[in-house]
């Protein structure tokens, strides 16, 4: 936190330095106040989702850092999606930070958004179609790495028959994600599709697939909660079945310090809001470009019973 936090102020320095330097002509505005600038993060995230209540943090903390203005909206339906890009287009925004878990969904939207000169980030899903729907750049975790990371872990664990629990229908993302894993575990690897919005739903699906297959050594869960629903799952199905899973809270470091959990993957959410609009903020004040046309990775970075106690604190604080 402390060290993002000085990354945008050393930024914001430079560029005061260089408003009065050399010649001693003043040279571009000092800062986002001068400017007066309004971006929307525009999102697929259902409502209470926790994830994706960080990425809002991390937004959030960057546009107070920056003394910007900054708004936060998301649906998980891609036609809604596209609805508020629009709206944010039609808002005149001088930036959007877009998420893609349909890519093509999506698509229209923000391409009509680069046409009008507005300046677009994509951030945790929507990778591979980012550079050619014209975004500056993509800030998130590759799907296909982490999944292979997370594939070969279990791997070296000595898991071999694996479910992958995807909790929104048709993301593309948490598809690949399962795939990745899939091909770096080998062995058996089934995808099991729950509504990650209803908790009891989710648990008593797992519940139901660990009681038709008891040689299921493992779950895979693609977010926190559905972690927590799993650990549960297990215990009403009487199932040896260890969980792992992607993304943390402060229930899931529990679940790792008890025992419940093996590990989790962070793709560190609070970074993607928070980079969003710092690659915005520097393309605005000081026509920078991030990435260098590659994306920029918050993750994956594993967290077990050796870190996880490390970790609590910030996961308190909303930002992990």
């Amino acid at each position: 936190m402390k060290k993002i936090a000085m990354i945008g102020a050393v930024a914001a320095g430079m560029l005061a330095v260089t408003a009065c330097s050399g010649t001693g002509k003043s040279e571009g505005p000092a800062n986002s106040k001068d400017l007066d600038l309004t971006y929307a993060v525009v999102t697929h995230a259902p409502p209470g989702d926790a994830f994706w209540d960080r990425v809002k943090s991390g937004a959030e903390r960057a546009a107070d850092d920056y003394g910007l203005t900054m708004t936060y909206s998301g649906d998980p339906d891609p036609a809604e999606q596209s609805n508020l890009i629009d709206s944010a287009v039609a808002d005149g925004v001088d930036g959007l930070v877009v998420s893609m878990a349909n890519p093509d969904g999506v698509k229209s939207s923000v391409e009509k958004a680069v046409a009008a000169g507005i300046p677009v980030v994509t951030v945790n899903a929507g990778q591979d179609q980012s550079r050619a729907f014209g975004a500056i750049t993509h800030v998130g975790q590759s799907e296909t790495l982490a999944g292979e990371a997370v594939g070969a872990r279990m791997k070296k664990d000595g898991f071999s028959n694996a479910v992958c629990v995807i909790q929104v229908a048709g993301a593309v993302n948490l598809e690949e994600r399962c795939a990745a894993a899939k091909g770096a575990m080998g062995g058996t690897m089934k995808n099991l599709q729950v509504d990650g919005t209803d908790d009891s739903q989710v648990t008593t699906t797992i519940t139901t697939r660990l009681q038709s297959d008891k040689n299921i050594d493992v779950i895979l869960t693609l977010g926190g909660q559905q972690a927590i629903d799993a650990v549960a799952a297990v215990k009403d199905a009487g199932s040896d079945a260890k969980v792992v899973t992607f993304d943390l809270s402060e229930d899931v470091l529990a679940g790792i310090e008890a025992g419940e959990i093996q590990w989790a993957v962070d793709q560190q959410p609070f970074v993607q809001g928070f980079e969003g609009i710092s690659v915005l903020y520097l393309k605005s004040v000081n026509g920078n470009d991030l990435g260098g046309g590659q994306p920029i990775y918050s993750g994956p970075a594993f967290v077990d019973s050796s870190n996880a106690k490390a970790i609590a604190k910030y996961a308190a604080n909303g930002t992990r």
